[in-house]
């Protein structure tokens, strides 16, 4: 198991940096302040020795363990499982890279467990660290928020790179490019994994929504069943309600950037569903085209044909030179002949043409 950051924290100042995860709990209850535990890719046996001691619910520890979740947030008695699909969008390959990350929280500890090289949580720790110690201090819930906010933004150059992708499709399209067939399949596949992956994202935001106006409810000692009241309400010499305002404030942004997310996902499919419906249009109406043209070229050329036959036919038979034909000892008989002939080649030439053979 990797460690990436092992740290214990008290009003959101960094206090001690433990080496084992044993000094991390000890240090935790002894100074009463929050550890945060950063892992990398743990096998069972490491994520199993941080769930025994953290009492994690069996469920979420299995589930960090298998991979391969949807976006979810689930709550076990006062901690939270949130899962989480960071992206990526490569531009030399046109795909998405997906990750995933996996936070619990609870009173006093907040676990990041990541599977893949994104999103770097060092930068985020960081700017709690150093800009943003006051949001720090509101503890592990204030960890997971921050790592959720900071998700959904990394998903707008992955929408803006697909779109780009679609946009270019379109020009292909009308080009008549033969392989924009097999881009568009490709890039609905791209497009549906990112949207099985952002697809939970704003009811999860709605479920942290939640919890924070129970929070700031309980501050302040309003009734949850109290309709009438409002942020807006919080008087502001109290501190520390006013970062609970703040973090409604910024949860409600993080959920409108969420629904746009999802919203432009779901655009992308439906103009990639009818960018397919228009290649097949386009392309049966360039069969149909080749075919008429096909189908004049042939009418032109067995109308030729024909013209070409019909004195052939006659000089054939005259060059079998019978005796018994009277036309051979006329002498109009070559002239009759080859007036047969340009008669009929022009008779012939005439009727196909009016036809629109020629």
């Amino acid at each position: 198991m990797t460690i990436i950051d092992n740290a214990v924290y008290v009003d959101g100042r960094r206090v001690l940096a433990p080496t084992t995860l044993t000094d991390t709990w000890q240090a935790c209850e002894r100074v009463g302040g929050m550890a945060w535990l950063g892992l990398y890719r743990p096998d069972e046996h490491e994520l199993q020795a941080v769930a025994d001691e953290l009492q994690l619910h069996e469920l979420a520890v299995e589930d960090a363990l298998a991979g391969g979740e949807r976006a979810k947030l689930e709550r076990y008695g006062e901690g939270w499982f949130m899962v989480l699909r960071p992206a990526r969008y490569i531009d030399e390959t046109e795909t998405v890279e997906f990750g995933e990350l996996d936070v619990f929280t609870g009173e006093h500890y907040a676990v990041t467990v990541r599977h893949a090289e994104e999103p770097d949580l060092a930068t985020i720790r960081h700017d709690l660290e150093t800009r943003n110690a006051d949001q720090l201090a509101q503890g592990p819930w204030q960890v997971a928020f921050e790592i959720l906010d900071r998700v959904v933004d990394d998903y707008f150059p992955v929408a803006d790179g697909l779109e780009q992708d679609i946009r270019e499709i379109e020009d292909q399209i009308f080009a008549g490019d033969d392989s924009v067939s097999r881009r568009i399949y490709e890039l609905s596949r791209e497009v549906l994994n990112f949207q099985h992956a952002i697809g939970a994202l704003p009811s999860m935001v709605e479920q942290l929504q939640g919890d924070a106006r129970s929070r700031l409810r309980e501050h302040v000692d309003i009734d949850p069943a109290d309709e009438d009241f409002h942020e807006e309400d919080v008087p502001d010499d109290d501190g520390e309600a006013a970062v609970h305002v703040e973090n409604l404030r910024r949860l409600r942004d993080v959920h409108d950037h969420a629904v746009q997310i999802t919203e432009r996902v779901t655009a992308m499919r439906s103009m990639l569903h009818s960018a397919l419906e228009l290649d097949s249009t386009l392309a049966s109406k360039r069969l149909a085209e080749q075919s008429i043209v096909q189908n004049e070229q042939t009418k032109r050329i067995s109308s030729w044909a024909a013209i070409i036959f019909a004195p052939q036919l006659i000089g054939s038979i005259y060059g079998m030179n019978f005796d018994q034909m009277p036309e051979l000892h006329w002498v109009f008989g070559y002239p009759f002949a080859l007036g047969l002939m340009v008669s009929i080649a022009v008779v012939l030439y005439v009727l196909f043409k009016r036809a629109d053979w020629l």
